[in-house]
């Protein structure tokens, strides 16, 4: 269980030059990825949701959303940051306290590799939304994980604790929990962590989301209907003659 010592490590990583890099990165991957996605009146739950900082990037986007998280010091953190702007449920996300369909889409950013059974985390996700899930994961296919995710590095408790996956696994385990749906993988940070930071050349490195599976944090969003766009391509307008006055 996630306790406040918890809290105040992840939110300090988030406020520090890196981490605040990181997060703005993280969240341009993601606003890229749900680009497609109708939002207004539509909901999504972000399974795991710690403080709350994606929940409220998905609120800012239009969507109604609904935090979950089996830790209550953050759902304390998340309330402190959302206000009434999303409800917020404790719950484990491999059994979610939600009837199928229950929600247009479902997110889980970063927190599979915290759960004793991620697959059926996945499969749970998947029943309980009824147009899209993304999934957010630290990418084992990266030099941030070369460089500190393994466990022969020197890292910290959190890092080490967690389960890195490459963007193949994510994949398969989608494809095993929902079929041959449409996919779409996009990563960003490819450089190193001391590489993240606000400085012309390191933007110009890790400031762009990309289709290359090499990021040290990569995204991959499943369809499971067929989603016309949110901004229809208009028809090209009929020349109209003038009608004569008189």
């Amino acid at each position: 269980m996630w306790d406040e010592k918890h809290v105040q490590r992840y939110e300090a990583w988030y406020a520090g030059k890196a981490g605040s890099f990181a997060l703005r990165q993280e969240k341009r991957l993601l606003e890229n990825l749900i680009s497609g996605w109708p939002r207004r009146g539509r909901s999504l739950l972000e399974v795991g949701c710690g403080p709350g900082y994606f929940l409220e990037m998905f609120w800012e986007a239009g969507l109604d959303v609904t935090g979950l998280d089996r830790s209550l010091a953050m759902l304390d953190a998340a309330r402190a940051r959302m206000g009434n702007r999303a409800r917020l449920d404790v719950g484990n996300g491999e059994h979610l306290p939600y009837e199928d369909n229950r929600f247009d889409y479902v997110a889980l950013l970063a927190s599979l590799e915290f759960m004793e059974n991620p697959q059926a985390a996945l499969e749970e996700a998947i029943r309980v939304a009824a147009r899209g899930v993304v999934v957010g994961f630290l990418n084992s296919w990266s030099l941030y994980y070369a460089l500190s995710g393994r466990k022969r590095c020197p890292a910290s408790g959190t890092l080490q604790a967690a389960q890195w996956y490459s963007p193949y696994r994510i994949r398969a385990m989608l494809r095993e929990a929902a079929g041959n749906k449409p996919m779409t993988l996009r990563s960003v940070l490819p450089g190193p962590v001391v590489t993240w930071r606000d400085v012309l050349i390191f933007r110009l490195c890790n400031g762009w989301v990309s289709p290359l599976p090499f990021g040290g944090f990569a995204a991959v969003r499943l369809d499971l209907v067929n989603i016309a766009p949110v901004t229809p391509i208009m028809a090209k307008a009929k020349s109209v003659k003038p009608v004569p006055s008189g």
